[in-house]
């Protein structure tokens, strides 16, 4: 293909989630497109676990369910508490969720970016591997009218840049398009495989089938940082990882692979994944700055999505779903500009986000959004004081050995207010209930 000779309607720039969903929705609407990835195929940079919300994938290819990589379908979640030799949950399972179009999936993402990738093809759009955009290509009017690679050539020109590069990526910030990310914003989170027989996870987490498991756990597990573990059942294998704010990793000067050994060696994590064998090892950073570190997200000849637009839930730990529908309502309010025969330009480009802000993408970060300053700054209390206190609460309430649960109310009472003083303990409530509302 003669890149130099050809204009496109869009160029995308990146071939993860958001950027999927972006290049197959113009394509699917007869955009000519053309996308470019940094690694050898789409998901090659990707070799973790993660959870896939199905409704997000449906108003993009409704039918995914007929060919799509799916892992297993989640029917229980668990959250965990833990101290260094316990864990303190709850869980919901229902049965529900063996729908015939079930709501959330475990997915091996360099398996599913492939399939993803085939389907942006199949759609029309036109998709180069191993190529690095290198430059932004403006007009005399500061207007983004293309891009330059690493590829042998000139600039390949386009209508419109969708910049789709992850939280990382730097050809943004170089443009002067967005600030680099704060490291007290992203997330430095380390995940392995624990390969294991179907029969064996099925076993272990009580579950039949196709059905899923998901546990995510905080507390002293991140060592007084503000952090999550996750372990997510595939078919044959366990994703399991553990992800603190980078600015904490910097302040303490902790190990993130140091936080995983110790996570698996942990009396409720360690049975769960005995006899696996480790094949894959991955560390990836995650947008955790909510609503507040969300930047320009659309300018003359360009949009920013998903990762890359801090675009992420992390009360809720969803990520892939925000990046799909961020991709996608890009896609259909570039749509929506080209069929007025419009330019595409900042005050034609506002669409996205007058859209993006009318979708649930906007709504839920601004509901959470002084959540991770609050989480970040009271760090220790809320992912090492309080659940040790659990923890002391619940052995407490469980072991009878004679003291009467009169005594036993007083001693867990006084813990908590020798732990944080009675004004603390209502400081924090208060606080936890504001970030919430």
């Amino acid at each position: 293909m003669d890149m130099i000779a050809e204009k496109f309607d869009a160029i995308v720039i990146g071939a993860g989630m958001s950027g999927n969903a972006a290049a197959y929705t113009m394509a699917s609407h007869g955009l000519k497109v053309l996308q470019f990835e940094r690694g050898e195929y789409p998901g090659s940079k990707n070799v973790q676990g993660a959870i896939m919300y199905a409704n997000m994938l449906e108003k993009i290819i409704p039918d995914f369910r007929d060919d799509a990589p799916l892992e297993r379908h989640l029917v229980e979640q668990r959250l965990w508490v833990m101290d260094d030799t316990s864990h303190t949950g709850m869980h919901y399972r229902s049965e529900d969720f063996n729908e015939a179009k079930p709501n959330r999936y475990t997915i091996i993402r360099a398996q599913f970016d492939k399939w993803f990738s085939r389907k942006v093809r199949a759609a029309g759009a036109t998709v180069l591997c191993e190529t690095t955009v290198t430059e932004l290509v403006r007009d005399a009017k500061d207007k983004v009218v293309g891009v330059r690679t690493d590829r042998a050539g000139g600039a390949i020109f386009a209508d419109v840049v969708i910049l789709a590069e992850g939280v990382s990526g730097l050809l943004g910030t170089r443009a002067g398009l967005r600030e680099m990310p704060k490291p007290q914003s992203v997330a430095l989170a380390v995940k392995e495989m624990h390969f294991l027989p179907e029969d064996v996870i099925e076993q272990r987490f009580g579950l039949k089938g196709g059905e899923g498991c998901v546990i995510e756990a905080v507390g002293t597990i991140s060592r007084g940082m503000a952090g999550l573990g996750f372990l997510y059942t595939n078919k044959e294998s366990i994703s399991l990882g553990i992800g603190c704010l980078v600015s904490d990793f910097g302040a303490t000067m902790q190990s993130p692979y140091a936080l995983l050994d110790a996570l698996k060696d942990h009396p409720s994590i360690r049975p769960l994944i005995a006899g696996s064998e480790v094949k894959e090892y991955a560390a990836h950073l995650i947008p955790e700055g909510g609503y507040k570190a969300i930047p320009q997200l659309f300018g003359d000849g360009w949009v920013v999505v998903g990762d890359a637009a801090q675009l992420n839930n992390a009360v809720h730990r969803e990520g892939s779903n925000l990046a799909m529908t961020s991709g996608r309502i890009a896609a259909e309010a570039i749509v929506q500009v080209k069929r007025r025969n419009g330019p595409m330009t900042k005050q034609n480009l506002v669409l996205y986000k007058t859209m993006l802000n009318k979708s649930f993408v906007v709504k839920d970060l601004k509901k959470y959004k002084d959540m991770p300053a609050l989480l970040h700054t009271n760090s220790r209390n809320f992912f090492t004081t309080y659940p040790q206190l659990m923890s002391q609460a619940a052995q407490n309430f469980m072991r009878v050995d004679g003291t009467p649960k009169i005594e036993k109310e007083k001693a867990t009472a006084a813990a908590m207010i020798k732990a944080r003083s009675r004004w603390g303990l209502v400081s924090d409530a208060v606080r936890l209930a504001l970030a919430w509302r």
